[in-house]
């Protein structure tokens, strides 16, 4: 396993665990470092920069979390068993998972002209990947789950916080606004963000009588690598910042889903799953 040394980020296991992919940059290194200054342990999922990983789990063992690094490819199904083996071997245990790996289209095409190979490509990770690892992790969850008799009830909770599900464990689905709003030129994106908004309420049911409540984040306009190109960026500042495209009129940063995933970890919402939580400054508020 293509595991950083131990040495690097050798501190005290903290009570909870968290899984975040993609977690090297954007809005995954925000929900990492999130979770770390909550004093998460944070398996750092990566595809391609190590480096960049590991300054992420130097930032979270800095903030008084535990921090793992693993290099694994979602749309590779074959790698899944690296990313839970990271936090079985250094940890014990997971009650937490952040499905934010996503890749954008290597090639914007119209809808007429999509290939299979870009369709694949984007669904390969954006769904088919996500699904698969939800799988292993929340079957490695129900193994590991106290039996129901000997879960806390939320109230007990160490330090007062409400869990979600009664001892912790939840799975969060980040996906995007172009789950319902058509991109021509990006289908192939929009048909893997709708398919995470279903597999958010079906695993939502499927895993309730466990304890483990499943949510779905909802992005809008996030300043990241992916909207950061030049013509892309002049777009959507005068949509957002001359036009009336948003009700909360400024670009989002991707802290604001990081703080969206810490209010689910810290238990927030203990009485919800298979929610949906808009972090879009309102564009999803249909107005006249």
């Amino acid at each position: 396993m293509n595991f950083e040394p131990k040495s690097a980020f050798m501190t005290t296991p903290c009570a909870r665990t968290a899984i975040v992919t993609g977690a090297s940059r954007g809005i995954g290194r925000a929900i990492a470092l999130a979770l770390g200054a909550q004093r998460f342990n944070v398996v750092i999922n990566y595809h391609s920069s190590a480096a960049a990983a590991q300054e992420v789990a130097q930032a979270i063992v800095q903030a008084g979390g535990a921090a793992e690094t693993v290099q694994a490819d979602v749309g590779h199904l074959a790698d899944h068993e690296k990313i839970v083996a990271a936090a079985r071997d250094r940890f014990g245990a997971v009650h937490l998972l952040v499905n934010n790996a996503g890749v954008a289209p290597k090639v914007r095409a119209d809808l007429l002209e999509l290939s299979e190979a870009g369709f694949d490509q984007v669904l390969d990770t954006n769904l088919k990947g996500t699904f698969f690892l939800t799988q292993r992790v929340a079957r490695f969850m129900i193994e590991q789950a106290p039996p129901p008799e000997s879960r806390r009830p939320p109230e007990s909770a160490q330090g007062g916080v409400a869990l979600s599900g009664g001892d912790g464990r939840a799975i969060i689905n980040i996906a995007s606004i172009s789950a319902y709003t058509a991109s021509l030129n990006r289908g192939e994106y929009c048909m893997a963000k709708a398919g995470i908004g279903m597999m958010t309420q079906l695993f939502a049911a499927r895993l309730a009588a466990h304890g483990i409540n499943v949510y779905e984040i909802r992005p809008g306009i996030i300043a990241t690598d992916m909207t950061s190109g030049q013509a892309v960026k002049a777009k959507y500042d005068k949509l957002i910042l001359e036009g009336d495209l948003l009700p909360i009129r400024r670009w989002g940063r991707p802290e604001d889903v990081a703080q969206a995933v810490v209010a689910v970890a810290q238990g927030l919402l203990p009485y919800s799953t298979g929610q949906v939580l808009d972090v879009d400054g309102g564009f999803h508020i249909r107005r006249l």
